[in-house]
Protein backbone atom coordinates (compact mmCIF):
# COMPACT_ATOMS: atom_id res chain seq x y z
CA UNK A 1 0.00 0.00 0.00
CA UNK A 2 1.56 3.39 -1.07
CA UNK A 3 0.12 6.70 0.90
CA UNK A 4 0.85 10.16 0.05
CA UNK A 5 4.67 10.78 1.94
CA UNK A 6 6.95 8.08 0.72
CA UNK A 7 8.34 9.09 4.99
CA UNK A 8 4.65 6.82 6.59
CA UNK A 9 5.39 3.81 8.61
CA UNK A 10 3.49 0.83 8.29
CA UNK A 11 4.16 -1.78 11.10
CA UNK A 12 2.46 -5.29 11.45
CA UNK A 13 3.28 -6.14 14.41
CA UNK A 14 2.81 -9.93 14.20
CA UNK A 15 4.03 -10.21 10.89
CA UNK A 16 1.07 -10.80 8.69
CA UNK A 17 0.68 -9.40 5.00
CA UNK A 18 -0.85 -6.00 5.10
CA UNK A 19 -3.85 -7.08 3.01
CA UNK A 20 -4.45 -9.70 5.69
CA UNK A 21 -3.73 -7.34 8.82
CA UNK A 22 -6.24 -4.37 7.37
CA UNK A 23 -8.75 -7.30 6.19
CA UNK A 24 -9.53 -8.96 9.58
CA UNK A 25 -9.81 -4.96 11.60
CA UNK A 26 -12.85 -4.34 12.61
CA UNK A 27 -12.07 -1.38 14.98
CA UNK A 28 -9.91 1.92 13.47
CA UNK A 29 -8.87 4.64 15.17
CA UNK A 30 -7.94 7.70 13.03
CA UNK A 31 -5.58 9.87 15.79
CA UNK A 32 -3.91 13.25 15.01
CA UNK A 33 -0.69 12.33 17.27
CA UNK A 34 1.68 9.62 18.65
CA UNK A 35 -0.61 8.60 21.90
CA UNK A 36 -4.12 10.10 20.79
CA UNK A 37 -5.46 6.76 20.41
CA UNK A 38 -4.14 5.24 23.61
CA UNK A 39 -6.00 8.10 25.24
CA UNK A 40 -9.20 8.73 23.39
CA UNK A 41 -9.62 4.61 21.97
CA UNK A 42 -9.04 2.39 24.74
CA UNK A 43 -12.38 1.22 24.25
CA UNK A 44 -11.45 -0.71 20.98
CA UNK A 45 -8.34 -1.78 21.76
CA UNK A 46 -9.49 -3.47 25.27
CA UNK A 47 -12.16 -4.93 22.98
CA UNK A 48 -9.86 -6.62 20.61
CA UNK A 49 -7.26 -7.57 23.00
CA UNK A 50 -6.71 -11.32 23.01
CA UNK A 51 -9.80 -11.80 20.74
CA UNK A 52 -9.25 -13.81 17.51
CA UNK A 53 -12.37 -12.44 15.57
CA UNK A 54 -11.70 -8.78 16.50
CA UNK A 55 -8.54 -6.67 15.45
CA UNK A 56 -7.64 -3.14 16.43
CA UNK A 57 -6.05 -0.64 13.40
CA UNK A 58 -4.54 2.49 14.63
CA UNK A 59 -3.66 5.41 11.75
CA UNK A 60 -1.60 8.21 13.14
CA UNK A 61 -1.62 11.25 10.71
CA UNK A 62 0.89 13.60 11.92
CA UNK A 63 4.74 13.41 12.69
CA UNK A 64 4.30 14.62 16.15
CA UNK A 65 7.10 17.44 15.67
CA UNK A 66 5.38 19.60 17.97
CA UNK A 67 4.83 18.17 20.87
CA UNK A 68 6.12 19.87 24.15
CA UNK A 69 9.31 18.59 26.07
CA UNK A 70 11.44 18.79 29.29
CA UNK A 71 13.95 16.78 31.07
CA UNK A 72 16.16 14.16 28.93
CA UNK A 73 13.78 15.19 25.58
CA UNK A 74 14.46 19.07 26.29
CA UNK A 75 16.91 19.63 23.97
CA UNK A 76 15.41 17.22 21.29
CA UNK A 77 15.27 18.86 17.90
CA UNK A 78 11.66 18.16 16.07
CA UNK A 79 13.36 15.89 14.16
CA UNK A 80 14.63 13.26 16.54
CA UNK A 81 11.83 13.76 18.55
CA UNK A 82 9.62 12.33 15.72
CA UNK A 83 11.86 9.68 15.57
CA UNK A 84 11.27 9.06 19.17
CA UNK A 85 7.48 9.03 19.20
CA UNK A 86 7.44 6.73 15.83
CA UNK A 87 9.18 3.87 17.82
CA UNK A 88 6.82 4.82 20.82
CA UNK A 89 3.72 4.27 18.68
CA UNK A 90 5.08 1.06 17.00
CA UNK A 91 5.48 -0.40 20.68
CA UNK A 92 2.47 0.86 21.61
CA UNK A 93 1.00 -1.19 18.79
CA UNK A 94 3.09 -4.38 20.13
CA UNK A 95 1.69 -4.37 24.19
CA UNK A 96 -1.98 -3.22 22.62
CA UNK A 97 -1.71 -6.32 20.19
CA UNK A 98 -2.72 -4.32 16.99
CA UNK A 99 -3.30 -5.52 13.53
CA UNK A 100 -1.38 -2.84 12.32
CA UNK A 101 -0.21 0.33 12.97
CA UNK A 102 -0.41 3.07 10.17
CA UNK A 103 1.84 6.69 10.61
CA UNK A 104 1.02 9.26 7.97
CA UNK A 105 3.64 11.28 9.18
CA UNK A 106 2.16 14.60 8.08
CA UNK A 107 2.88 17.95 9.33
CA UNK A 108 -0.10 19.88 11.30
CA UNK A 109 0.10 22.66 9.30
CA UNK A 110 -0.71 20.05 6.30
CA UNK A 111 -3.51 18.60 7.94
CA UNK A 112 -4.98 21.72 9.21
CA UNK A 113 -5.22 23.12 5.12
CA UNK A 114 -8.00 21.71 3.65
CA UNK A 115 -7.06 22.13 0.42
CA UNK A 116 -4.52 19.13 0.68
CA UNK A 117 -6.24 16.19 -0.33
CA UNK A 118 -3.64 13.91 0.44
CA UNK A 119 -4.48 13.39 3.54
CA UNK A 120 -8.12 12.27 2.88
CA UNK A 121 -6.88 10.28 0.09
CA UNK A 122 -4.81 8.14 2.51
CA UNK A 123 -7.94 7.24 4.55
CA UNK A 124 -9.90 6.66 2.50
CA UNK A 125 -7.41 3.66 0.78
CA UNK A 126 -7.22 2.28 4.31
CA UNK A 127 -10.69 2.42 5.24
CA UNK A 128 -11.84 0.72 1.50
CA UNK A 129 -9.22 -1.94 3.23
CA UNK A 130 -10.12 -2.30 6.29
CA UNK A 131 -13.53 -1.95 6.44
CA UNK A 132 -13.73 -1.51 10.22
CA UNK A 133 -16.90 -1.97 12.18
CA UNK A 134 -16.37 0.43 14.77
CA UNK A 135 -14.12 4.00 14.01
CA UNK A 136 -13.20 6.05 16.23
CA UNK A 137 -12.42 9.79 16.33
CA UNK A 138 -11.30 12.99 17.65
CA UNK A 139 -14.54 14.81 18.90
CA UNK A 140 -15.40 17.99 17.12
CA UNK A 141 -16.18 19.92 19.82
CA UNK A 142 -11.81 19.08 21.11
CA UNK A 143 -9.81 22.35 21.76
CA UNK A 144 -7.17 21.20 19.89
CA UNK A 145 -7.15 22.50 16.18
CA UNK A 146 -5.24 19.46 14.63
CA UNK A 147 -7.50 17.52 16.61
CA UNK A 148 -10.49 19.10 14.60
CA UNK A 149 -9.06 18.88 11.13
CA UNK A 150 -7.98 15.41 11.32
CA UNK A 151 -11.39 14.29 12.20
CA UNK A 152 -12.82 16.59 9.76
CA UNK A 153 -10.44 14.45 7.07
CA UNK A 154 -11.32 11.58 8.47
CA UNK A 155 -15.47 12.46 8.37
CA UNK A 156 -14.74 13.38 4.49
CA UNK A 157 -13.34 10.16 3.59
CA UNK A 158 -16.12 8.16 5.48
CA UNK A 159 -18.69 9.86 3.86
CA UNK A 160 -16.91 8.85 0.35
CA UNK A 161 -17.07 5.13 1.21
CA UNK A 162 -19.83 2.93 -0.56
CA UNK A 163 -22.68 3.21 1.70
CA UNK A 164 -22.67 -0.68 2.23
CA UNK A 165 -18.84 -0.62 3.32
CA UNK A 166 -19.50 2.14 5.98
CA UNK A 167 -19.03 1.64 9.70
CA UNK A 168 -22.00 0.93 11.47
CA UNK A 169 -20.46 3.41 14.33
CA UNK A 170 -18.53 6.18 14.23
CA UNK A 171 -17.28 7.61 17.79
CA UNK A 172 -15.75 11.22 18.57
CA UNK A 173 -13.72 10.86 21.60
CA UNK A 174 -12.15 12.60 24.55
CA UNK A 175 -8.54 14.68 24.60
CA UNK A 176 -8.47 17.90 24.54
CA UNK A 177 -11.95 18.36 25.64
CA UNK A 178 -14.19 16.11 28.06
CA UNK A 179 -17.48 15.30 26.91
CA UNK A 180 -19.62 15.75 30.42
CA UNK A 181 -21.66 18.37 29.02
CA UNK A 182 -23.34 16.16 26.11
CA UNK A 183 -26.40 15.64 27.94
CA UNK A 184 -27.25 11.68 29.25
CA UNK A 185 -29.31 10.67 26.56
CA UNK A 186 -26.89 11.35 23.79
CA UNK A 187 -23.68 10.79 25.68
CA UNK A 188 -21.95 7.58 24.78
CA UNK A 189 -20.50 5.92 28.21
CA UNK A 190 -17.83 3.35 26.45
CA UNK A 191 -16.33 1.17 29.62
CA UNK A 192 -12.83 0.86 29.89
CA UNK A 193 -12.40 -1.01 32.74
CA UNK A 194 -10.91 -4.45 31.70
CA UNK A 195 -6.86 -4.88 31.72
CA UNK A 196 -6.16 -1.84 33.88
CA UNK A 197 -2.63 -2.51 33.91
CA UNK A 198 -2.37 -2.82 29.78
CA UNK A 199 -4.24 0.79 29.91
CA UNK A 200 -1.59 1.55 32.13
CA UNK A 201 1.12 0.50 29.91
CA UNK A 202 -0.17 2.09 26.87
CA UNK A 203 -0.20 5.42 28.16
CA UNK A 204 3.17 4.86 29.67
CA UNK A 205 4.97 3.97 27.06
CA UNK A 206 4.99 7.33 25.44
CA UNK A 207 8.12 8.72 28.39
CA UNK A 208 8.66 11.52 25.85
CA UNK A 209 5.08 12.94 26.37
CA UNK A 210 4.79 11.91 30.27
CA UNK A 211 8.59 12.31 31.33
CA UNK A 212 8.70 15.08 28.67
CA UNK A 213 6.44 17.28 30.82
CA UNK A 214 2.57 16.04 30.52
CA UNK A 215 1.40 13.42 33.34
CA UNK A 216 -1.11 11.98 30.96
CA UNK A 217 -0.68 8.55 32.80
CA UNK A 218 -2.27 10.33 35.81
CA UNK A 219 -4.77 12.71 34.08
CA UNK A 220 -6.75 10.07 31.59
CA UNK A 221 -7.06 7.51 34.89
CA UNK A 222 -8.25 10.61 36.76
CA UNK A 223 -10.82 11.34 33.57
CA UNK A 224 -12.05 7.55 33.44
CA UNK A 225 -12.61 7.26 37.35
CA UNK A 226 -14.52 10.85 37.58
CA UNK A 227 -16.65 9.37 34.38
CA UNK A 228 -16.82 6.26 35.80
CA UNK A 229 -18.62 7.97 39.16
CA UNK A 230 -20.30 10.66 38.08
CA UNK A 231 -22.23 8.98 34.93
CA UNK A 232 -25.34 8.52 37.21
CA UNK A 233 -25.80 10.22 40.57
CA UNK A 234 -28.57 7.67 41.96
CA UNK A 235 -26.78 4.63 40.67
CA UNK A 236 -24.25 3.07 42.00
CA UNK A 237 -20.90 2.32 39.71
CA UNK A 238 -21.05 -0.47 37.17
CA UNK A 239 -17.47 0.55 35.64
CA UNK A 240 -14.24 2.11 37.38
CA UNK A 241 -13.52 3.22 33.84
CA UNK A 242 -15.00 5.30 31.29
CA UNK A 243 -14.27 6.78 28.32
CA UNK A 244 -17.03 9.58 26.92
CA UNK A 245 -17.77 9.63 23.12
CA UNK A 246 -19.83 11.64 21.00
CA UNK A 247 -21.83 9.59 18.15
CA UNK A 248 -20.79 11.24 14.76
CA UNK A 249 -22.03 8.14 13.07
CA UNK A 250 -25.46 10.55 11.43
CA UNK A 251 -22.81 12.85 9.88
CA UNK A 252 -21.40 9.79 7.90
CA UNK A 253 -24.59 7.89 7.22
CA UNK A 254 -26.12 11.40 5.58
CA UNK A 255 -22.99 13.39 4.17
CA UNK A 256 -25.59 15.99 3.47
CA UNK A 257 -25.55 17.00 7.45
CA UNK A 258 -23.72 20.42 8.19
CA UNK A 259 -20.79 19.12 10.78
CA UNK A 260 -21.11 22.83 12.28
CA UNK A 261 -24.86 22.17 12.98
CA UNK A 262 -24.69 18.60 14.27
CA UNK A 263 -21.67 19.39 16.98
CA UNK A 264 -23.76 23.28 17.84
CA UNK A 265 -26.82 20.63 18.46
CA UNK A 266 -25.48 19.24 21.45
CA UNK A 267 -24.57 22.89 22.94
CA UNK A 268 -28.09 23.43 22.45
CA UNK A 269 -29.63 20.75 23.52
CA UNK A 270 -27.62 21.00 27.01
CA UNK A 271 -28.73 24.79 26.86
CA UNK A 272 -32.32 23.61 26.79
CA UNK A 273 -31.77 21.00 29.94
CA UNK A 274 -29.96 23.60 32.03
CA UNK A 275 -32.88 26.08 31.64
CA UNK A 276 -35.97 23.42 31.75
CA UNK A 277 -33.85 21.96 35.41
CA UNK A 278 -33.80 25.68 36.49
CA UNK A 279 -37.15 26.76 35.54
CA UNK A 280 -38.36 23.75 36.66
CA UNK A 281 -37.66 24.60 41.01
CA UNK A 282 -37.80 28.41 40.01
Amino acid sequence: MKFTNSTADLFIPDGSEIGAALSRTTHLCIGAHQDDTEIMAYHGIAECFGQPDRWFTNVTVTNGAGSPRSGIYGHYTDQEMQGVRRVEQRKAAIVGDYSAQIQLDYSSSAVKDAKQTGVQEDLLAILQAAQPTIVYLHNLADKHDTHVAVALRAISALRRLDPNARPTKVYGCEVWRDLDWVIDSEKQALPVSTYPNLAAALVGIFDSQVSGGKRYDLAIAGRRLANATFLASHETDEETSVTYAMDLTPLVSDPGLSISDFVTGHLDRLIQEIKGRISKFS
